[in-house]
């Protein structure tokens, strides 16, 4: 008999929502109920549901009570995510939640006693390599040895403000998280990943307010220097993206290895090809520019697997907290050292 992976949604305040529903559905997974918290705007709800009609929305008890529901969804509010994840894993459910999982170290050991108790999972959406197609080609050209031993990763991770359009929970830091526990979060677990990283230390790290100034708290750039088991790594990101752009972001990553490298053009090829999701390779053969459309996105299909097998073959459980820990530190490293 196959098996039904029954999955709830609980908190809806982040649109990559979308993202991880629509990728577990792909994989064959069925949504049951949805929920969300009381700050959600009334618009965020109504096109959510208009999205998926047919989907019962419930409380979050109810959903926690549901015993034929085994994975629950989560992109609420950042600093409520850890209380959602934990009450999950008591009711016997594994859990994937948007970036950043949590907002405070408190809260991670929070996770992580709770998974020790529980034996549930706990996984981390880093949706800018899990939803990417570009990373799925990167690591297929990564283990046919194009670029020999990878020793670097340079991430890019720039986004547009569209203040208006933010909550506001958004400009509180104790609750968004900070620049480097938030947004830099893909930039954690793309260095960890790329460079097979299981140990890792943040060697610096940087956070500033640099054209905000009606909002002098606001973090809009940061950067960060890490130093790994399996490589180094440097990432910066931001909320300067040009309104001239046409997409959110020009994401990029370059990838080093002792052969060639590779970069990323995640969502843009700037005065370039159009369309994303563009490769390209420079190794000791010359240079060579992939389209990645169809490389496909296996996180979610090795999610569902895991689930039935408990295996960890989609993101190992030490990776989701590695990943997330390096950036709450970084946001700590980065804060005590800002000017005041």
């Amino acid at each position: 008999m196959a098996f039904n992976l029954r999955i709830g949604v609980i908190g809806i305040d982040h649109g990559h929502i979308y993202g991880m529903i629509n990728g577990m559905l792909d994989a064959g997974a069925t949504l049951v109920a949805w929920t969300t918290g009381e700050e959600t705007p009334e618009a965020a709800r109504k096109t959510f549901q208009e999205t998926y009609p047919d989907l019962p929305a419930r409380s979050m008890q109810a959903i926690l009570d549901d015993e034929s529901i085994v994975l629950v969804l989560s992109a609420g509010i950042n600093s409520e995510r850890a209380d959602v994840a934990v009450a999950a894993m008591a009711h016997g459910k594994d859990v994937l939640v948007d970036k950043p999982g949590c907002t405070s170290l408190e809260q991670l050991a929070a996770i992580q006693r709770t998974v020790e108790e529980t034996g549930r999972r706990w996984v981390v959406s880093f949706s800018e390599r899990v939803s990417v197609e570009s990373a799925t080609l990167a690591d297929q050209l990564i283990a046919e040895g194009r670029i020999g031993k990878v020793v670097q990763t340079v991430g890019l991770g720039p986004h547009r403000l569209n203040a208006h359009l933010r909550p506001n929970w958004f400009w509180d830091r104790t609750r968004c998280g900070g620049i480097l526990a938030d947004i830099c979060a893909h930039q954690f677990d793309q260095f960890l990943h790329f460079t097979g990283s299981t140990e890792a230390r943040v060697v610096s790290a940087h956070v500033t307010n640099v054209a905000n100034p009606d909002r002098p708290a606001f973090q809009d750039f940061g950067e960060v220097l890490l130093e790994g088991n399996g490589g180094r790594g440097y990432a910066r990101v931001d909320w300067l993206t040009p309104d001239g752009l046409p997409v959110w972001g020009d994401g990029r990553i370059t990838i080093l290895g002792t052969e060639g490298y590779i970069e990323l053009r995640k969502y843009i090829d700037i005065a370039g090809q159009a369309g994303q999701d563009h490769v390209f390779v420079a190794d000791k053969a010359g240079v060579q520019r992939f389209e990645a459309k169809g490389a496909g996105k296996p996180f979610f299909a090795r999610l569902v697997a895991d689930v039935e097998r408990r295996t960890e073959t989609a993101m190992a459980q030490s990776h989701a907290f590695l990943a997330t820990r390096l950036g709450l530190q970084a946001q700590v490293i980065a804060e005590e050292k800002a000017p005041r």
